[in-house]
């Protein structure tokens, strides 16, 4: 994995796999900015709304440095991997990928409590001047599995069990990835503004040992648990985290 230049988009990717990169980081002299919208939109119709809103700003599409989308329910593997090739389109289309390199972080769920009716737009992030000193930055999901590019359910950690004990193996991989994904970005945990974790399975039992003390100074935020499932049936648990400046809601 390489931390790399977005040559248009004014930030840095931490590369991933084709589908998502593993997290971004803007560049001096711009910041990341976050908007939520206050009802999710189909995703076709969402990335319609994200050309707008950055042409209103005089921003590039090659701006958009992150996704964050909701699903009707959990996919197999295969299913997923169909999703994310029609996605890669859009920001092909959108000359947002780096040569081979998808720059863009994401997070995709699939809300386990009124579930759109279709893929859907939650969330998007991308970069504007600014003079901050602080680099912003996203960390994208991440779910459980021992390996981030195989997905198969050979990668799968603890696979078909919801103990207790598989869910505490299952957060520490996912914990491990965020860490490392955080430190890949030049970032540590200082610098965290949202933490935020996405399963159905009861939080508390993970929470102080396998969560709070792990990320040590960013327990001052707390986090946020979205009562959800990953994107991929046979996963349980995901997170993602953010040290952002500037978030609005549309």
């Amino acid at each position: 994995m390489q931390l790399l230049d977005h040559p248009l988009g004014n930030y840095r990717f931490y590369t991933g796999i084709a589908p998502y990169s593993a997290g971004v980081v803007a560049m001096s002299g711009y910041e990341i900015v976050r908007v939520t919208l206050q009802q999710p939109a189909p995703y076709q119709q969402g990335f319609a709304m994200i050309e707008q809103h950055l042409a209103g700003l005089g921003r590039p599409r090659q701006a958009l440095c992150a996704v964050e989308l909701r699903l009707p329910a959990p996919r197999s593997f295969t299913g997923f991997i169909d999703f994310n090739r029609d996605y890669r389109a859009i920001l092909a289309k959108w000359e947002i990928l780096v040569g081979d390199e998808n720059p863009v972080a994401r997070t995709n769920i699939a809300p386990a409590f009124a579930p759109p009716a279709e893929p859907s737009l939650y969330a998007f992030s991308y970069t504007v001047p600014s003079p901050t000193a602080h680099p912003t930055f996203i960390v994208a999901g991440a779910g459980d599995l021992n390996d981030q590019a195989n997905l198969t359910s050979a990668a799968v950690v603890r696979p078909g069990e919801s103990s207790a004990h598989a869910l505490q193996e299952k957060a520490a991989t996912v914990m491990g990835v965020m860490a490392s994904r955080l430190h890949g970005l030049g970032m540590t945990w200082e610098s965290v503004t949202a933490v935020t974790v996405y399963t159905v399975y009861p939080v508390r039992p993970l929470l102080v040992e396998g969560i709070l003390r792990k990320i040590g100074p960013a327990a001052t935020h707390g986090i946020s648990w979205f009562y959800s499932h990953p994107p991929i049936a046979e996963l349980a648990f995901e997170m993602d985290l953010r040290g952002i400046r500037q978030e609005i809601r549309l």
